[in-house]
């Protein structure tokens, strides 16, 4: 059984960091593309980072560029989302996933969702 499971969520001032963690279970983690998406209150889901097999490829749209880092630890099961200088419109459910496929992940698309993590960017 597929299990991804984040934690890490929570509220912070804005300028702030968090560090997101998603544990994964039940496949080959090193064989998967891992990815955070994020999805706010009536918008649409947006692809935050994502990185390959390895660590080599990463990817992050313009809204988080210099400010969020993806990593993965292929002997821990486990990737991490570094965000620092957090702005009130990173406010979103963020949820990690899994692809076998690095460009279907940047595409949009994943095999495998965890259940999301609450992040709140307030004064």
């Amino acid at each position: 059984q597929v299990q991804l499971v984040e934690s890490g969520g929570g509220l912070v001032q804005p300028g702030g960091s968090l560090r997101l963690s998603c544990v994964a279970s039940g496949y080959t983690f090193s064989d998967y593309a891992m990815g955070w998406f994020r999805q706010a209150p009536g918008k649409e889901r947006e692809l935050v980072a994502a990185i390959g097999w390895l660590g080599r490829n990463t990817y992050y749209p313009n809204s988080v560029k210099g400010r969020f880092t993806i990593s993965r630890d292929n002997a821990k099961n486990t990737v991490h989302l570094q965000m620092n200088s957090l702005k009130p419109d990173d406010t979103a459910v963020y949820y990690c996933a899994a692809h076998s496929g690095y460009v279907h992940l940047t595409g949009g698309s994943a095999q495998y969702w965890g259940q999301g993590t609450q992040v709140t960017v307030s004064s």
